[in-house]
């Protein structure tokens, strides 16, 4: 989901080069015609099941229906709608009218369930294989190759126009809402509206809050069909509603950015978005790669947003190769080298586009597996590294024990807030240096092992 990480600024739009320019006028005139055809969400390829939803961290707003359990959070109700009159004063600044304010608030209470799902932290940390395995399994990747030859004109047109290659479109509408089958059922004005009051984050979702309403007054979508993740994300492609004051585009020329109901509108948005922030059409992401034996692992970044980079003549000159055991090009592009699974599992060296899609949604797990899912739609094979046969997973307790026990041993491992953040990787590979260990920077239950050891608990 973009924007999904509230710290991460969003990217204003660019000028557009001339020819760039043209290209996407002779592309909206030409999705003028009449494509109902391509706006039936599930037509072409059939249902999806609960199982194949789109992964779920803390980078990805779960899309989805709240049950009927009863919500243990409690609202103030009259603070709310004391709130919010300040929010409709603030919302007729900005030019929504009185009307629109009345038919988006109709009948509005807080939703304790999204406070809920906003205040709730997974138990356990997500393994690279658990996520790679609901992100792609064979039945997204099967559906994913349809669509791309079912709306093969459509994502040519969008490419010619924003130079982006129509697998990696494809590649995000399965992970974000698997291929439109989950937009999530939230009404999307009340989402906002709980989270905008509620105080930790309130800034951040009561501009969010202000801006749909804006799209609202715009006429782009009505109320009562704006419906998206508990976060307030929308529609194919889970944009926040300031990505859809941005990049949001109306494709059809019909006067309406409608990224719920309209495919050529939903493709040009996506692609629209990637390309201002610098995607580049002619280039991939990154390919897995095979590492040799004695390689130094403290090589690989820890950053989400890679640290170390090299050529692929230097790290052919290390003795990377690619995972079918082919030389790499004796190029100059840079790539940075990733082992999310650390030493033992898969290594990927990924280029320039591979940060593009981090600014879609700012986690490593999620960018490999769109970028991995975007080779698959088009005939890579699955990855070469297999995942083990116990595939163990750190809880938050043993995270935070973790971070313990290296701040004992005299490594700043930033505190144990229960996360592995880059300052907690940093200190698991100083740690595995002076204990002879790869230096990965990776953690699991071995690693805590090794720590229980070496600090005699």
């Amino acid at each position: 989901m973009i924007a999904a990480n509230l710290d991460v600024p969003k990217a204003a739009p660019t000028a557009a080069a001339p020819a760039a320019e043209t290209a996407r006028c002779r592309f909206l005139a030409k999705l003028a015609l009449p494509l109902a055809a391509a706006l039936l969400l599930g037509a072409c390829a059939g249902g999806g099941s609960g199982a194949e939803a789109a992964p779920q961290t803390a980078a990805i707003a779960p899309a989805g229906s709240a049950p009927a359990a009863q919500p243990a959070v409690q609202i103030d109700q009259a603070g709310f709608e004391a709130w919010l009159q300040g929010l409709r004063r603030d919302a007729r600044g900005r030019g929504v009218s009185e009307a629109t304010l009345e038919r988006a608030f109709a009948g509005i209470r807080p939703i304790p369930r999204v406070l809920e799902l906003d205040q709730r932290q997974p138990e356990f940390t997500l393994t690279f294989w658990r996520y790679l395995a609901n992100a792609i399994s064979e039945e997204r990747v099967r559906r994913g190759r349809e669509l791309l030859q079912t709306h093969a004109a459509l994502l040519a047109r969008v490419e010619a126009a924003y130079g982006v290659q129509p697998r990696y479109l494809v590649a995000f509408w399965g992970l974000e809402t698997n291929y439109g089958d989950n937009f999530g059922s939230f009404p999307v004005i009340g989402s906002l509206a709980t989270l905008a009051h509620d105080p930790r984050r309130a800034d951040f979702f009561r501009e969010e809050l202000l801006t749909a309403l804006q799209i609202l007054e715009a006429g782009d979508i009505a109320p009562e069909r704006m419906e998206g993740s508990w976060a307030g994300a929308m529609g194919h492609l889970q944009f926040m509603p300031s990505t859809f004051a941005a990049y949001a585009v109306d494709a059809t020329g019909d006067g309406r950015r409608d990224i719920w109901g309209s495919l050529p509108d939903v493709f040009a948005s996506a692609a629209n978005f990637l390309s201002q922030v610098g995607w580049r059409g002619d280039e991939d992401w990154g390919l897995e790669v095979l590492l040799p034996p004695g390689f130094d692992h403290s090589l690989s970044s820890i950053e989400t947003q890679p640290e170390t980079w090299k050529s692929l003549a230097e790290w052919s000159a290390l003795g990377v190769r690619g995972a079918g055991g082919y030389a790499l090009p004796a190029e100059a592009r840079e790539a940075a080298l990733l082992l999310p699974a650390g030493h033992a599992g898969p290594a990927f060296l990924v280029h320039h586009n591979y940060l593009r899609i981090l600014r879609w949604n700012r986690s490593i797990l999620y960018a490999v597996a769109v970028g991995h899912l975007a080779d698959r739609l088009v005939g890579g094979p699955p990855l070469a590294a297999q995942p083990p046969g116990e595939d163990q997973r750190l809880s938050n307790e043993e995270v935070r024990e973790l971070q313990r026990l290296l701040t004992r041993l005299g490594y700043d491992a930033g505190g144990a807030d229960g996360r592995l953040g880059p300052r907690t990787r940093a200190a698991i590979r100083a740690f595995q240096r002076s204990s002879g260990l790869p230096p990965d920077a990776f953690a699991d239950p071995r690693l805590l092992a090794e720590l229980r050891r070496a600090a005699g608990g």
